[in-house]
C-alpha cells in the first residue's frame, strides 16, 4: 500500500469521519464543537446550528461532539439522509432510539411513541439528541414539522436537543424573514470556515502524519502554500485529497519528500477538469433575469430561487428546471427548436435537453396535447401533456422519466403564478407534487384523460 512507502500505520488523508484523526488546529470547527455542546449540556436549548461550505468538517464535527458527550446520559439519533418524508424522519429517529426498526406508518401514532420515549427517557435521567447532517435537504414543509416538534417540551426543561448541521445554503434558509419562528430558537449557531493560512495548513498535515504513524518530515516547506491554494485556500476535504494523492505520486516515482513543485503538478490537474470548458449551466445572473417580473413583485426573492435555484447554483429542481425557465418564448425559435428534434437526431441525444415544449413545437403539433385538472389548495390549473411528450417518455428510464416530470412542473409553476403568491403556498413542496402528479401520468401511459383529475392539498 502506498502508506506504507511512507512509513505510516494506516491513510493520514482519508476523507471519512474518523475522530482518531482530528487536528485541533482549525479554530471555527473547534468553537462550533464547543457551543453545540454548551447547547445540549448546559444551555439546554432545543435547537443547535452548525453550517459551513462543503468540505469544511461538518460532519467530522458531529463525531466529534457525539465521542465528546458522557455517553451514559444520552439516547442519540443520526439522520445522514433528511431528504425524505417527515413519518420517515420519524421512523428513523424513534427506530435508532429504541434500536429496532420502526414499522408504525402513521404520523399521529408516531409522534405519541416519540413522546412517551421523551419523558420515558427523562424518568431515566437521560436526554433525547437529534443529530441531523445534511440539513439542506430538508424540504421547507419537513423543517417546520421539526420546529413543531420542538414543542413536545417540558414545562421547566427542554426534553430534547436537535442538532441542525448543513452547508450555507441551509442558513440562508433559517435566516429568511418567514422562518423567524424557527430561528429565534436556534439556541446556538454557528459556521465552519476554511483553514486560515498555509501555516495552519502545515499543522494539519503534520499532525495527521504524525497520528498516522511517522514523525518524519515528508512535504517541503513549499509545499504547504501550493497545498493551501490548490485546495481553494484551507478547504480540509481538498487538502486531504491532494495530500493523499501526492503520497502516491511519491510512491510511484520513487520520491523521499513532496515538494511544492509535485503539489502543484497534482493540483493544477483538477483546475483543468473543473475549468470554464466543461461548465454548461447557465450563470443564475440570467436565471434571476428571467424569472417572471410578476413573482419577483408579489413575492419574497429567496422563496422564488428555492423553487428556480438557489444562490451557489445548485437547485432544488436541478438543472431541468432552469431548462423549462430558459424555454424560448419567440415562436420562431421554438418551430426551429421542433424542427431539431425531428431532424433525424435520435432522442437519447436529447436527454438533458427535452422538455414539455420541445416536443410540441410545430403549429400542426399544438392540438396533439393533452391536458389533466388538479387542485393545490384553492386553485384550479390544467396541466397540457403533449402527445410526443409521453410517447418518448415511455422509451426512457425511470430517472429519465423523473426529469422529464420535474421539467414539466417547472413550467408549469412558472405558467401559473398564483401557486406562488398566495399566501398559503410554499414553493417547493408544490413543484414537488406537480411533478408526482406529472409521474403519474407518465408512468401509466398518454392516454391522460383516462385518469380522474387530482386534488392536491398543500
Amino acid at each position: 500500500m502506498y502508506y506504507k512507502y511512507w512509513g505510516l500505520q494506516k491513510p493520514a488523508f482519508d476523507n471519512v469521519p474518523d475522530p482518531s484523526m482530528y487536528v485541533d488546529c482549525h479554530a471555527s470547527m473547534e468553537n462550533a464543537i464547543a457551543e453545540t455542546i454548551f447547547a445540549i449540556e448546559e444551555g439546554d436549548e432545543c435547537i443547535a446550528v452548525v453550517v459551513g461550505d462543503v468540505g469544511l468538517g461538518k460532519t467530522l464535527s458531529i463525531r466529534m461532539i457525539i465521542d465528546l458527550l458522557n455517553q451514559e446520559n444520552y439516547k442519540i439519533a443520526l439522520i445522514t439522509n433528511p431528504g425524505i418524508s417527515f413519518i420517515q424522519i420519524l421512523q428513523e429517529i424513534i427506530g435508532q432510539l429504541i434500536n429496532k426498526q420502526c414499522e408504525e406508518k402513521r404520523k399521529v401514532k408516531l409522534l405519541e411513541m416519540f413522546n412517551r420515549l421523551l419523558f420515558s427517557t427523562f424518568n431515566e435521567g437521560k436526554k433525547i439528541l437529534i443529530f441531523i447532517d445534511e440539513a439542506n435537504a430538508i424540504s421547507p414543509i419537513n423543517l417546520e414539522s421539526l420546529r413543531l416538534l420542538t414543542n413536545m417540551q417540558g414545562d421547566k426543561k427542554n426534553l430534547f436537543t436537535i442538532v441542525l448541521v448543513g452547508q450555507i445554503e441551509f442558513a440562508k434558509r433559517l435566516e429568511h424573514p418567514k422562518r423567524a419562528n424557527l430561528f429565534q430558537r436556534v439556541g446556538t449557531y454557528s459556521r465552519i470556515d476554511k483553514l486560515g493560512s498555509a501555516d495552519v495548513v502545515r499543522k494539519y498535515v503534520e499532525t495527521r502524519l504524525l497520528l498516522a504513524g511517522t514523525a518524519e518530515k515528508i512535504f517541503t516547506d513549499d509545499a504547504f502554500d501550493k497545498l493551501w491554494e490548490h485546495s481553494d485556500y484551507g478547504v480540509p476535504r481538498l487538502i486531504n485529497k491532494l495530500s493523499k494523492l501526492c503520497l502516491k505520486a511519491g510512491e510511484t516515482n520513487n520520491f523521499t519528500t513532496i515538494s511544492g513543485e509535485i503539489v502543484d503538478q497534482i493540483g493544477s490537474r483538477f483546475h483543468k477538469l473543473t475549468g470554464p470548458a466543461i461548465q454548461k449551466r447557465r450563470s443564475r445572473k440570467r436565471v434571476r433575469e428571467e424569472v417572471p417580473s410578476s413573482l419577483l413583485k408579489e413575492t419574497d426573492e429567496q422563496e422564488v430561487m428555492e423553487v428556480f435555484g438557489s444562490e451557489d447554483g445548485e437547485s432544488d429542481g436541478k438543472e431541468y428546471i432552469e431548462e423549462a425557465i430558459h424555454s424560448p418564448n419567440d415562436p420562431a425559435e421554438k418551430r426551429e427548436q421542433g424542427k431539431e428534434l425531428k431532424s433525424g437526431q435520435d432522442a437519447g441525444d436529447k436527454e438533458h435537453s427535452i422538455g414539455p415544449e420541445r416536443l410540441c413545437r410545430e403549429p400542426e403539433q399544438e392540438e396533439a396535447c393533452n391536458d389533466a385538472e388538479m387542485h393545490i389548495g384553492n386553485i384550479s390549473i390544467r396541466i397540457q401533456f403533449p402527445e410526443l411528450f409521453l410517447k418518448q417518455s415511455l422509451s426512457f428510464s425511470t430517472e429519465h422519466r423523473q426529469k422529464m416530470a420535474g421539467g414539466l412542473a417547472a413550467e408549469t409553476l412558472k405558467n401559473n403564478p398564483q401557486l406562488i403568491t398566495s399566501h398559503f403556498a410554499d414553493p417547493v413542496p408544490i413543484w414537488q407534487e406537480i411533478r408526482d402528479f406529472v409521474l403519474n401520468r407518465i408512468n401509466h401511459g398518454s392516454n391522460v384523460s383516462s385518469f380522474p383529475d387530482q386534488v392536491i392539498g398543500v
